[in-house]
């Protein structure tokens, strides 16, 4: 049994040319990924270092196909990936053996290896058969309920159709060729080796054990079937290698440049666009595809179209027009068509999103999505295009330094018989509490700041506010577009923080707390930020304070998107509650909660947001379609009588949910509470 040698020259011919049509068809790509402007500034871009930590933990480990719920179908998604990834490097291997001086196929380590592959290879099959009957089960259910749900006018789209809103599985005839590809490579791999080991069998061939068994089954393979069934495995290796650009599975390669190379910044830190660029483009944000940087334009062919960023999209969920992963389709079809970003991806959807970052959270090729969202709104924001309470709300901000509108000098009056100590009156302090414009002109909100101050002072913390000289963070200008006015607003504040030496902030703004601490670095301000939780945690912790214990099952709390999700911290306030459950490390904070709190479903880094986010504070919000009563319906499920919370946004978002659907329910801050525990 031999393949000749115009045989082989062949195969390497065909080899070649179905490389190249590959390589060709990439560069096509690459072409349009390098017209983006050169990928992050300030320090931001990804080292050598980084992408090897990067490569190791989303590819080699595949941490976030690992922590994604059970019915996403991560199991199936790793015994693919794994066993590919195991049968190309034991190709690879094998390559090297054959036309390299190194002969090292042999001994303990050639049964070891065959061995792994046939395993491997099973694995493979059976996730691709697995794969193949999920998609057909999906598909048969979820597209005509899919369709179902939006022509209906019932404002709640009914159980079913909820759920097909949460599981947007492409479906298409590629991608059942895809699976069918990968299934013909699988399955005549195995049958190649049975036919190798029937033509001319080895006392070691038990080692592959599938085509020793296999082989079993088989009739005597002459020298010219083997030929056969060998070419037929060639062939199909040659139209998977010409094809693979255009098939969905492109993501194995550009997953691996997605994730290696994405922006080493926080989820919570938009990019800072500096003047001199605006200078030079001519315009703010992104107008065009090409605007993005080369690795956003590269993430966007690296999708999946899994469909799991969708899945987690609170806007969505409750029926609205937003799709990130059609965002993601639309913005990569405009590349290099010249249509805005703005109008690809809908002016409906550009404005639904609330920033809350679940998107960016559970993708598995690192897509930042909310990042290419913002930028197209800075655009549109800058043209002129944005009217209604969301511009009002910019002038607001602009006139008077409050979101709200409210006069600087409102800022003191929660302060009015509480003796809180100004840093304008030359006062030491160790902390400077930052009330934020909700802290101080919403009334649930003031109720928080007030038992904030109360417990530092009965703490014995030193601290100081800054009274009218506080403004707005400039959080909600940003996430709506207004870059400038955020510029603004944080130069500002940082001058301030120099002129008093301020070097910690305790907050109990979510949205505040990521501002300073992510972005304010930009503008010089060195500062170490706690959120009202965390440092509220730590004085329990040294017994500075008692924690609130509610009895069991008597709180279900609510955890803050910026908070939990954005910035990690999930403890801290189970911690003020007198919890010990460490939700911050957990990669699947969805399970059992060990927590006496009635834990909702959605927790921890899981969270389901409130829908206040991305200045959707001040936009309207049609009855049916509020987030907030999605997130409230799952916290009243769980039995509990309060409703505990850790953001004002939060608070007010869940306010008006929380009272129409159930009067003898409480909504607290875990300040109020602890406050209360203390008194």
């Amino acid at each position: 049994m031999h393949i000749s040698g115009p045989e082989k020259a062949l195969f390497y011919l065909l080899t070649a040319i179905s490389l190249a049509i590959m390589a060709y068809q990439i560069a096509q790509r690459a072409r349009l990924w390098m017209t983006g402007r050169p990928t992050e500034s300030r320090g931001e871009a990804t080292t050598p270092n980084q992408w090897v930590r990067s490569f190791w933990t989303y590819v080699i480990e595949q941490k976030k196909v690992r922590t994604s719920r059970k019915r996403s179908g991560a199991p199936m998604h790793l015994m693919i990936f794994y066993g590919f990834v195991t049968l190309f490097i034991g190709t690879t291997l094998l390559a090297i053996n054959t036309y390299s001086p190194w002969k090292f196929h042999k001994g303990t380590y050639y049964l070891v290896y065959e061995v792994t592959l046939d395993v491997m290879g099973v694995v493979f099959i059976l996730g691709v058969i697995w794969a193949f009957f999920r998609r057909i089960r999906m598909g048969a259910y979820y597209a005509p309920v899919v369709e179902l749900a939006r022509e209906s006018q019932d404002p709640a789209l009914g159980k079913q159709a909820a759920q097909a809103r949460r599981a947007p599985l492409s479906q298409g005839v590629g991608d059942y060729l895809t699976l069918a590809l990968l299934l013909i490579l699988g399955v005549t791999g195995f049958l190649l080796e049975a036919a190798r080991i029937s033509n001319i069998t080895r006392p070691w061939d038990w080692a592959s054990p599938v085509g020793f068994l296999l082989s079993q089954t088989m009739p005597y393979v002459s020298d010219g079937d083997y030929k056969i069934i060998w070419w037929f495995h060639a062939f199909w290796v040659f139209v998977f290698f010409a094809t693979l650009p255009q098939m969905r599975i492109r993501h194995i390669v550009l997953g691996i440049l997605s994730v290696s190379g994405a922006p080493k910044r926080s989820i919570g830190k938009l990019r800072t666009i500096p003047m001199e660029e605006v200078e030079q483009t001519e315009q703010v944000g992104v107008k065009l595809a090409k605007d993005y940087s080369r690795w956003n334009l590269l993430s966007l062919d690296a999708c999946m179209e899994c469909g799991r960023c969708t899945e987690a999209c609170p806007a969505w969920g409750v029926g609205k027009a937003l799709n990130p992963k059609q965002v993601v389709q639309d913005i990569r079809a405009s590349m290099g068509s010249g249509e805005a970003v703005a109008l690809a991806i809908s002016h409906e959807a550009l404005w639904q999103c609330t920033t809350c970052s679940a998107c960016v959270d559970t993708c598995p090729v690192q897509i930042r999505h909310v990042d290419m969202i913002v930028d197209a709104r800075r655009n549109v924001v800058s043209e002129g295009e944005l009217s209604g309470s969301a511009a009002t709300m910019l002038r607001q901000t602009s006139s008077t330094g409050n979101a709200w509108g409210a006069p600087a000098s409102s800022r003191e009056d929660w302060m009015k018989g509480l003796d809180i100590p100004l840093c304008r009156d030359g006062v030491e302090f160790d902390y400077l509490f930052w009330v934020g414009c909700a802290g101080a002109t919403d009334p649930g909100a003031i109720g928080t700041t007030k038992a904030v101050a109360q417990l530092l002072k009965k703490a014995g913390v030193k601290f100081a506010c800054l009274g009218s000289e506080e403004a707005c963070t400039g959080d909600p200008a940003r996430r709506i577009g207004e870059e400038f006015l955020f510029q603004e607003q944080a130069a500002k504040n940082s001058s301030v923080f120099e002129k008093y030496s301020v070097r910690k902030v305790v907050t109990a703004c979510p949205h505040c707390f990521n501002t300073l601490k992510q972005e304010y670095g930009d503008f010089g301000a060195s500062l170490e930020v706690l959120h009202h939780s965390q440092l509220l945690a730590n004085l329990v912790a040294k017994g500075d304070l008692l924690a609130a214990k509610p009895g069991r099952g008597e709180v279900a709390f609510h955890d803050p998107c910026y908070l939990a999700r954005i910035n990690g911290e999930s403890d801290a306030p189970r911690a003020v509650l007198g919890q010990s459950t460490r939700l911050n490390s957990d990669p699947d904070p969805t399970g059992a909660s060990g927590s006496d709190l009635a834990e909702p479903l959605h927790r921890g880094r899981k969270t389901l947001c409130c829908g206040a986010g991305g200045g959707r504070m001040w936009m309207e919000e049609p009855p049916s379609q509020r987030p907030a009563d999605r997130r409230v319906g799952e916290l009243l499920a769980t039995g509990a009588k309060t409703v505990a919370v850790a953001c004002p946004f939060c608070r007010i978002m869940l306010d008006a949910s929380v009272k129409a659907a159930a009067e003898d329910v409480k909504l607290v801050d875990i300040a109020e509470m602890l406050r209360d525990a203390n008194a």
